[in-house]
């Protein structure tokens, strides 16, 4: 988009597509506009679509994914029009809206599309819906068009989609959306110097870097200059250095967090000129007027959901190909442009094409209760352009049973629908509601506030004390603007908020109750969740020895580094008061590898957390049941294994490959999966590892072959072969091919080496000295008396005079004894 007020109508590049677009908007019910940045769609699209016939008066809804992008949008379409936002154009964004009965283009946010196709299927009153910066592929942007697919297929089939991006890919998009026509626009676009790094930088050099490259920039041109950096952190640290470097420019951060007035000031031109620190959120849908140059870290901050510890951690991470095209591009919008790039060419190669989708990545808790909200179990009855990953679903659904918002069904609960309806994750929703209902309105739209800005951002300390600012100079405006929007909606006034920690703790565990932590025994800082992760508090903690918290803000990079960045005390009591009466007595019977045996026990959990413990008695079947589980996760070497029992199966692993039969398998996956079935019967009375070390192992191996097989095991695979001198020596099956390792002295006359498994499997012969040391190996024993015998003689007859060495091993008889000596 642009926001430009001298931005003159009618020169956009897509303004030459637009009748294309109508045309194939008349006969398809989904359209792709894919159009560079710089191109116009956002502005253009629109107020052109005013004009389509088939819209019949009704409205436009654009999706736009930024608050900014959403605002500057709405702005610059009014003022084309000569008129004030909320007339003709108005948006809805969080915590805002400017709209009338005379609108007809409402630009939303991502969440509004969404919420108001759950409160109105048909989206009555709506004739086309717009979503742009598809290319972001946002969470919300994924779910809302599955949403308006299916409405459009069951409600609306007049209902018109167009999805518009500045770098996607297009025709693959099309044919999942069952072949819908595509529309290129041209875009605007002068070329970029683009340098790169001699090597990586490391991250920790990175804002140092950066300023530099900037001052460089700064010299090579005489406008703006765009710098992208990760995070808000970053962003400050390099907004900083500048200020004091530079006293002619006036450096201004751009990121989501700002307030949007801040965000303004960083877009519009001023009087001096500009260095624009942002996140990625000026990639594509603001246009920032007067930038001639940009610096690239290279580096973005991605949510990513890690299921099992039910976390969303920014990740750093290097950027996409598709974004640092996107980056360099916006230096090209007003003439010939420079890039620096913080990277090195050998990087630049080995980025990933895309980022991955929101959907792929984040935690699915809101997704899972919209799709509730929407009736629908199976998500793969819905259109997706990529389906939600069912491990994330999964725990999606599992943390919204556990907030008592879905039951053992997937259908949404009375506590579930009223959650649904709340503008904000599915925790904080809970969080408010609880509020409600403990008649603390205005603590409960505090505390969701405060959350809602805090959380993963590292922005939270002290619930506690952070709650005492809410609402004064001390508290970011962002979470002001929060607590007055939750306010409103609680009804209740301005008036302070009472922060009683019972009460804090209380909302908080029942928005958060896979995140209540008991704490280890013999210490004061190791906790365990109930979701059955380790944490930690750090030494300064005043929490530190507390039986109970709820941990609402963790750190880490993973399962064993775990930090508690933010969390109350809770009063065992309450715990007891919020969850009591649904923990009942479990029996559970395991094996306990302290006393290296299986018990029973009966507990109270809530979660991983034992809350009591007490012997129980246990019925043989789950005795047997917990002990083969444990050699199960074990593994087979807990067995009572010798040399023997290793022996056998090594013939029966060589017997099971000569049948070739799939069902008589002794790996080691076979053994395991089939536990139970050859195992469990020699189990009966073992409950210690002292009675396993007593199990028959051979008893149980040969068990699995019924009598025939035992015959041809006997037959194919035999233990032992007898040789010419009178031993019958036994067959190492442990490699590949059968061996026999037999003296010398005991083979004479041995013409063929022998053969096993019917003949068709020879054995290996390794030729020992008197000693028993190796002297030869061969399966080929002519060739042997033939060509090597004769070396092996010569060197081992004087060595060994004791024993036979003939010059004719054919005719020598065959012997395990010494020479007798000459009397």
């Amino acid at each position: 988009m642009t926001n430009s007020a001298t931005a003159p109508t009618g020169q956009f590049p897509v303004d030459a597509s637009l009748p294309q677009l109508l045309t194939a908007l008349k006969d398809h019910p989904v359209v792709i506009l894919e159009a560079p940045p710089g191109a116009g769609k956002t502005t253009r699209v629109p107020p052109a679509l005013l004009e389509f016939p088939e819209l019949n008066d009704q409205r436009i809804l654009m999706l736009e994914p930024r608050r900014i992008a959403a605002v500057g949008a709405a702005d610059f379409m009014a003022r084309q029009r000569g008129e004030k936002v909320g007339a003709t154009v108005g948006y809805t964004i969080r915590y805002e809206r400017k709209f009338s009965s005379a609108t007809r283009i409402e630009v939303v946010t991502e969440g509004v599309l969404t919420r108001r196709l759950q409160s109105d299927p048909e989206l009555a009153g709506v004739g086309i819906v717009i979503f742009d910066e598809f290319h972001e592929r946002n969470l919300h942007s994924d779910l809302a068009l599955a949403l308006c697919l299916d409405a459009q297929q069951g409600l609306r089939p007049d209902l018109k989609i167009i999805i518009m991006s500045a770098t996607l890919e297009s025709d693959a998009l099309a044919t999942k959306l069952g072949g819908a026509p595509v529309i290129r626009s041209a875009g605007r676009m002068f070329p970029v110097e683009t340098v790169f790094a001699q090597q990586d930088i490391e991250p920790r050099a990175i804002v140092a870097a950066v300023v530099a490259a900037t001052g460089q920039m700064l010299e090579k041109t005489d406008g703006d200059v765009l710098v992208f950096m990760p995070g808000a952190y970053e962003i400050d640290r390099v907004v900083e250095h500048l200020r004091h470097m530079y006293q002619d420019i006036d450096p201004c951060p751009l990121y989501g967090g700002l307030a949007l007035a801040d965000q303004r000031r960083a877009i519009e031109p001023g009087d001096r000129r500009k260095v624009v620190v942002a996140t990625n959120v000026a990639e594509t849908s603001l246009t920032i007027e007067g930038v001639r140059a940009v610096v690239d870290s290279g580096l973005e901050k991605r949510p990513r959901f890690d299921a099992a510890r039910g976390l969303t951690m920014l990740e750093t991470v290097r950027i996409s190909q598709a974004s640092a095209r996107q980056r360099s591009g916006r230096a090209g919008r007003l003439g010939p442009g420079y890039c620096c790039r913080l990277w090195s060419e050998g990087t630049d190669g080995a980025l990933l094409p895309q980022a991955p989708p929101e959907i792929a990545v984040a935690d699915l808790a809101p997704l899972a209760l919209d799709l509730a909200s929407w009736g629908v179990t199976d998500p793969d009855s819905l259109t997706w352009i990529d389906p939600p990953p069912t491990g994330h679903l999964k725990a999606a659904r599992l943390l919204l049973r556990q907030l008592g918002a879905l039951d053992g069904k997937q259908q949404l609960t009375d506590l579930g629908r009223q959650v649904a309806v709340l503008p904000t994750h599915p925790r904080l929703a809970r969080l408010l509601v609880a509020a409600q209902r403990a008649d603390c309105p205005a603590l409960g739209a505090d505390l969701a506030a405060l959350l809602d800005e805090g959380l993963g951002r590292g922005k939270l300390g002290d619930p506690l004390k952070d709650l005492q600012q809410v609402g004064g100079n001390k508290a970011p405006a962002a979470v002001n603007r929060a607590s007055r929007f939750w306010r409103k909606w609680s009804g209740c006034g301005p008036q302070p908020a009472a922060v009683d920690s019972r009460l804090v703790a209380r909302l908080l565990a029942l928005a958060w109750p896979d995140h209540i932590a008991r704490r280890r025994a013999g210490s004061q800082d190791q906790y365990l969740l109930a979701n059955g992760m380790a944490a930690r508090l750090d030494a300064s903690s005043p929490l530190r020895g507390q039986d109970f918290l709820v941990a609402v803000d963790l750190h880490g990079r993973s399962r064993s580094e775990v930090r508690i960045a933010a969390a109350v005390g809770l009063d065992p009591a309450v715990f007891e008061e919020l969850f009591g009466a649904d923990i009942a007595w479990q029996k559970e019977v395991e094996w306990d590898e302290v006393q290296q045996r299986v018990v029973a026990r009966e507990l109270r959990r809530h979660g991983a957390i034992v809350l009591q413990s007490r012997p129980a008695p246990a019925e043989p079947e789950d005795v047997k049941k917990a002990l083969l589980g444990w050699i199960a996760r074990k593994g087979l070497a807990v067995l009572p294994w010798n040399k023997e029992t290793e022996r056998l199966r090594d013939r029966l692993l060589f017997f099971a490959r000569q049948l070739d039969d799939d069902l008589l398998d002794f790996g080691d996956e076979a053994l395991l999966s089939g536990l139970e079935q050859w195992l469990g019967p020699y189990l009966d009375s073992v409950r210690t590892v002292a009675q396993l070390k007593q199990v028959d192992l051979a008893q149980a191996l040969l068990a699995r072959l019924d009598w025939a097989q035992r015959q041809q095991l006997a037959a194919l695979a035999p233990e032992r072969l007898q040789v010419p001198g009178g031993s019958n020596v036994r067959i190492d099956y442990s490699g590949e091919q059968p061996v026999l390792a037999v003296k010398l002295q005991e083979l004479f006359g041995l013409a063929e080496s022998p053969c096993i498994a019917g003949g068709k499997v020879p054995v290996r012969i390794h030729m020992l000295s008197p000693a028993g040391r190796p002297l030869q190996v061969t399966s080929d024993l002519k060739s042997f008396w033939e060509n090597g015998y004769p070396e092996v003689r010569k060197e081992m007859k004087g060595r060994y005079p004791k024993h036979p060495w003939p010059e004719d091993p054919w005719s020598a008889e065959p012997t395990r004894r010494t020479r007798r000596r000459k009397k």
